[in-house]
């Protein structure tokens, strides 16, 4: 806050200076109160004890490494796999979730590529469609078309080796930027539904913290590396020539089953890294 002064004559200012030198010591026993020059007391550290400093540790946490993961605190990883294995709903929540990455590594590839993104929808059957503009033809096409089906693997490893390497805070706080800009892009009510509530789960994760962060993030990474596998399979058992590796086949004049071979390797690559990670972690 800006405090205004009247102006002073200089004879006036003369007369202050003047007192002020010659005003005396303090007398012995006088208590410093460490007056500044704007007139206003210094403040110790302990002064400042009542500052509610949660906040500012809240936001330091984020870009803090945690401890790296150690194998008991990564049991709910475990439990949200069978619970997504086992339980309809949840195999439901987390096919979306995988259609959700698919759909954005689309868009995170044509982006980078020089396409335009318009945007991305998320069907009632747990379909997707993203819509990019730019050169029908090309290698920008064909890397655009291809990242649809390794995105959910590459990034479910991804999570799950910064979970284990304590880095839950950072990978949540990249997730949400990420997932406002999918919020943005959404083109149907279903899609912004979806998105919000990833967007919420994310967020309470975020906010929470605890221990078992760590855990929660693996199993969610654990659950778009296993839903890679569906998606592959059910796109490996389809006809429909409009799916990606057909477009990929027009696009190249290279068979369908090739791509589909390059798509089980990243996804195996992908499955590798997770499991040389754990096996690090029990050894």
């Amino acid at each position: 806050m800006f405090t205004s002064l009247p102006l002073a004559s200089p004879s006036a200012l003369l007369t202050h200076a003047s007192a002020a030198i010659a005003a005396p010591a303090p007398a012995a026993g006088w208590t410093d109160l460490g007056w500044t020059d704007l007139g206003r007391p210094e403040l110790s550290q302990k002064d400042l004890s009542w500052v509610d400093l949660s906040r500012t540790d809240r936001w330091s946490q984020v870009a803090q490494r945690a401890e790296p993961a150690v194998l008991v605190s990564l049991w709910p990883a475990l439990v949200i796999l069978l619970l997504t294995l086992a339980w309809p709903p949840a195999h439901r929540w987390g096919r979306t979730l995988v259609t959700v990455v698919h759909e954005a590594g689309h868009a995170a590839v044509g982006i980078l590529v020089g396409r335009r993104f318009w945007g991305f929808v998320v069907s009632k059957d747990l379909s997707g469609h993203a819509v990019t503009a730019g050169k029908p033809r090309g290698l920008g096409r064909v890397l655009t078309t291809w990242a649809s089906y390794p995105a959910p693997a590459l990034l479910g490893a991804a999570v799950v080796a910064a979970a284990l390497r304590g880095w839950s805070g950072v990978v949540l706080s990249v997730g949400l930027v990420m997932l406002l800009v999918l919020l943005v892009m959404s083109r149907s009510l279903r899609t912004v539904g979806v998105v919000l509530a990833v967007g919420a789960l994310a967020t309470a994760l975020w906010w929470l913290g605890g221990s078992w962060r760590a855990g929660v993030l693996a199993g969610v990474g654990l659950v778009m590396l296993v839903g890679a596998w569906g998606s592959l399979g059910d796109v490996a058992r389809s006809a429909d020539p409009h799916q990606d590796h057909g477009t990929l086949a027009q696009l190249t004049h290279l068979p369908g089953w090739l791509w589909l071979c390059t798509w089980f390797l990243a996804d195996a690559a992908a499955t590798a890294w997770v499991g040389w990670l754990a096996w690090g972690l029990m050894a």
